[in-house]
């Protein structure tokens, strides 16, 4: 049977640090994605970045709309599960994985050359940049193990940093050096790029907008989610197409392209070891401003600049690694091994072990290219199901609250499609398409990568005696991360389909002295002469039902699931989920009588009987319903 623990994070983020973490993750991107685009797409490189950028405002509708409805870690994980099931939770979240491991080897990787391009020319290229960038990877992971805490001031004050220096670089260049007419002699159309190559820099493009589920993984400590998340995204939106639609133009005005020994190239895209730009183009353009005494020290603030944000970004995606192989060790979806903790320094050491180690061989080829192509295989496929998961929201729960909703909507049979959902979700889903048809090491790659996730799946789960699709929760026993808080948590039993706002309402006050979680366990009784597996669409409907109303009344603090039982079976599973969540108290209803029979009544005395914590019995009394009864009363262990 699962075990279950609640956690719940205080919620003090406001817009502007959401806004500013989102964006240090988003941004750092430019550092190295300017360089890998151009390498593919030469001229056109603006251009691609106006694609992706229009498909990334679709990408951010869709992360905004399911976030707020679900304002929980896990991003197109999350979405996943409410919208299917836990197979498909689990293969947004195995792609999110290589996301991760890809972030992690790109920013990496890109490190040391920015840093050789001021220092040590040996860093710029191999074996020098894969030797720094595979030992900076072991030594993160050795201080994530040990469980170094983030500084969120830090990472803010950076973020402002950078994003002030990339809109100055832009305005540099438009006086110094950006020229239109360079840009459109740089445009050499089915040779320069090839159709193959501007293809192909499309779905890479989207290396941009790494780090869009920054906002979502942080929605359980956004106060006032419902305003917070969006407009935060909408910052984001906005800062990033302001860098992004004017930056590439500006660096292929300064480093154009030129037919050198009868090939088109553009130092932008060009290897270190070629005498290029492609490992650190961001510096490449600052070198060729001409800013007299400034340009010395403008060169050395923006390469250190650029060093620190990509160590910063590869450290995030440690921590992220960190938090998705816990979450996805608790919805029981990898081995528990992997989301054990360290005895000491209580982190899950094992996880970030065996996936430190994976970014580590993707880094040893040494190739930029390759990394940017397994990014954007796991990135796709988890802004691909993202979208999915919003489309089908729009048909299983079209009467759920949606404090936002995406731009371009349109009514079909009575369901609002969201047509910002379903062009993006193609955008991706083609573009994923393209990844894997043009690049075949890479299609490889990402293939063995999902069949290993599936297959470790499958045999973890069937190992269990749990199927493929349910979600089952394990106890937390303690936090992931030093900052995160885990608390007691309140389990709300309720039954046959029938909701008690009282309940809820009691269930919330307790739980709001101490931040408590509250947990919903939606009971359905199988006739003996079903299965205890048959589907049971209408009673399982209403069951599910329970958990949004009471979603809907006491807030994102409540989570639930929904279990079969046999008649009679109720009470002694109440208090196994009690004994497995830790539950800090009970909250019932007072049983009522229907036709002279007790409902609930049994259920009530086997919990009183056995009670592992307090239980509280809530009662609205009237005149047909145990009128001598007290309205509150309360049992303590």
């Amino acid at each position: 049977m699962a075990r279950r623990r609640l956690e719940g994070l205080e919620r003090v983020l406001g817009v502007n640090a959401l806004f500013s973490t989102a964006y240090g993750n988003v941004g750092s991107s430019i550092y190295y994605a300017l360089g890998l685009v151009a390498s593919y797409a030469l001229g056109l490189t603006p251009i691609v970045f106006i694609i992706t950028g229009f498909f990334f405002l679709c990408t951010a509708a869709s992360y905004a709309e399911a976030t707020t409805m679900y304002p929980e870690a896990g991003g197109s994980s999350s979405f996943a599960r409410r919208a299917f099931n836990e197979f498909w939770s689990f293969f947004a979240a195995w792609a999110q994985m290589l996301t991760y491991v890809a972030t992690i080897a790109t920013s990496a990787f890109f490190v040391p050359h920015y840093l050789g391009g001021l220092f040590w020319e040996a860093l710029r290229h191999g074996p020098g940049d894969t030797v720094f960038a595979c030992a900076m990877i072991a030594v993160l992971g050795l201080i994530n193990i040990v469980g170094v805490k983030e500084s969120t001031g830090v990472n803010v004050l950076l973020a402002v940093i950078d994003f002030l220096t990339q809109v100055l670089l832009v305005i540099l260049g438009v006086i110094l050096v950006f020229s239109p007419s360079t840009l459109v002699d740089n445009i050499h159309w089915g040779s320069a790029p090839t159709w193959t190559n501007f293809i192909l820099a499309i779905p890479i493009g989207m290396l941009a907008y790494t780090g869009i589920e920054t906002v979502s993984n942080m929605s359980e400590e956004a106060k006032d989610y419902a305003h917070t998340i969006p407009s935060a995204i909408a910052r984001v939106r906005l800062a990033v197409f302001a860098i992004y639609f004017t930056l590439p133009a500006v660096a292929l005005s300064a480093l154009p392209v030129k037919l050198v020994d009868g090939e088109y190239q553009t130092l932008l895209g060009l290897p270190d070891d070629k005498g290029g730009f492609a490992g650190d183009p961001v510096l490449g353009v600052v070198r060729q401003l001409d800013l007299g005494a400034l340009q010395h020290p403008l060169e050395i603030y923006v390469g250190l600049l650029a060093a620190t944000i990509l160590f910063l970004a590869t450290n995030a995606g440690l921590i992220g690694i960190s938090r998705l192989v816990y979450s996805m060790g608790i919805h029981r979806q990898m081995p528990d091994a992997l989301r054990r903790l360290h005895p000491r320094f209580r982190t899950p050491w094992i996880g970030i072990v065996v996936f430190s180690g994976f970014a580590i061989l993707v880094t040893l080829p040494g190739q930029a290219r390759f990394l940017g192509s397994v990014y954007s295989f796991g990135a796709l496929l988890s802004f691909t199901m993202a979208h999915v998961s919003v489309i089908r929201l729009r048909f299983s729960k079209p009467d759920f609250p949606r404090s936002y909703k995406g731009p371009g909507n349109v009514t079909w049979h009575g369901v609002e499609l969201p047509l910002f959902a379903i062009v993006g979700g193609a955008f991706t889903a083609i573009s994923f398409v393209v990844v894997v048809v043009l690049n075949l090491p890479v299609a490889a790659f990402g293939t063995g990568w999902l069949i290993l996730g599936v297959i470790v799946y499958y045999l973890f789960r069937r190992r269990h005696g749990l199927d493929l699709t349910s979600t089952h929760k394990v106890a937390i026993p303690q936090p992931v991360v030093d900052h995160e808080a885990e608390y007691d948590s309140v389990l709300v039993p309720l039954a046959d389909g029938v909701y008690d706002g009282s309940v809820m309402a009691t269930a919330s006050k307790l739980a709001a002295r101490r931040r408590r979680g509250i947990h919903v366990l939606a009971l359905v009784t199988v006739p003996a002469t079903l299965p205890i597996s048959a589907r049971m669409p209408e009673a399982e409907a209403a069951a599910e039902s329970l958990i949004e109303q009471a979603r809907v009344q006491a807030g994102a603090r409540v989570s639930g699931h929904m279990e079969k039982i046999r008649s009679g079976q109720a009470g002694r599973r109440i208090i196994e989920e009690a004994v497995d969540m830790r539950a800090a108290a009970i909250v019932m209803p007072l049983p009522r009588r229907i036709n002279g029979a007790s409902l609930f009544g049994k259920t009530l005395e086997t919990v009183l009987a056995e009670r592992p914590c307090r239980v509280i019995i809530e009662s609205q009394p009237d005149s047909s319903d145990y009128k001598h009864r007290a309205a509150l009363q309360q049992v303590h262990a």
